[in-house]
């Protein structure tokens, strides 16, 4: 697949892509992926609404308490992942791009508009450190964790934070003009939950919790 697909490692074994050029030999774009499959959102606003997920390969960012396994299991194009979309879901509108970081990928740009053209309304669950332009449509959930582009902080939709011994309160001052902030308690742990509990409860005009509904009911 040329320089455009090379992989580094990350701690944990896991990889990234170190970049993602465009190809310029008439080749179609591949995409770096872990899986495309059919669920509901289990987490966030979107909570217990029917979505195909596209997990794509690579992060840039190695959290210590990531849950998701990003690690690369197979490429496709574009045009293999829309179809796949239909043949799992056939009119279902909601496709969530996940990762990982979905938007590390240069080709996530075209698939978005591949899905939004084929009748998709697109989410993005992203960490919000890397800066794209999205059309006014797509949903886009920012969940920092070292580091914000401050452009996403502003153009996200929904901000959840993960609760992991504390309230990452550091985030907030990018997130000023966000009327609702999520409180997602890491691993549904009972500290982290009485956590994030007790902090919405102290400010109840703006924080809301946010449970990992699919693994309660134990679906992916």
């Amino acid at each position: 697949m040329g320089d455009g697909n090379l992989l580094c490692k990350v701690a944990a074994g896991r990889s990234r892509p170190v970049t993602d050029l465009p190809l310029t030999d008439g080749t179609p774009a591949m995409l770096q992926l872990v899986d495309i499959f059919y669920t509901i959102q289990g987490e966030g606003i979107w909570s217990g609404t029917p979505a195909v997920f596209v997990r794509l390969a690579g992060c840039n960012l190695a959290c210590e308490f990531c849950d998701t396994d990003y690690a690369l299991k197979f490429f496709a194009s574009i045009e293999d992942v829309v179809q796949r979309v239909r043949e799992l879901s056939g009119s279902c509108p909601m496709v969530v791009l996940t990762g990982g970081e979905p938007l590390a990928q240069g080709a996530t740009p075209a698939l978005i508009a591949a899905l939004r053209e084929d009748g998709r309304r697109v989410h993005i669950e992203s960490n919000g450190t890397v800066f794209c332009h999205l059309p006014d449509d797509v949903w886009l959930c920012v969940s920092p964790k070292e580091r914000v582009d401050p452009r996403m902080a502003e153009r996200a939709n929904e901000v959840k934070l993960i609760v992991d011994g504390r309230v990452p309160e550091e985030h907030l001052p990018l997130f000023a003009g966000q009327p609702l902030i999520l409180l997602q308690p890491e691993g549904n742990r009972p500290q982290n939950v009485t956590i994030a509990l007790d902090y919405a409860k102290a400010h109840p005009k703006r924080f809301r919790m946010s449970l990992q509904l699919h693994k309660f009911i134990g679906v992916s």
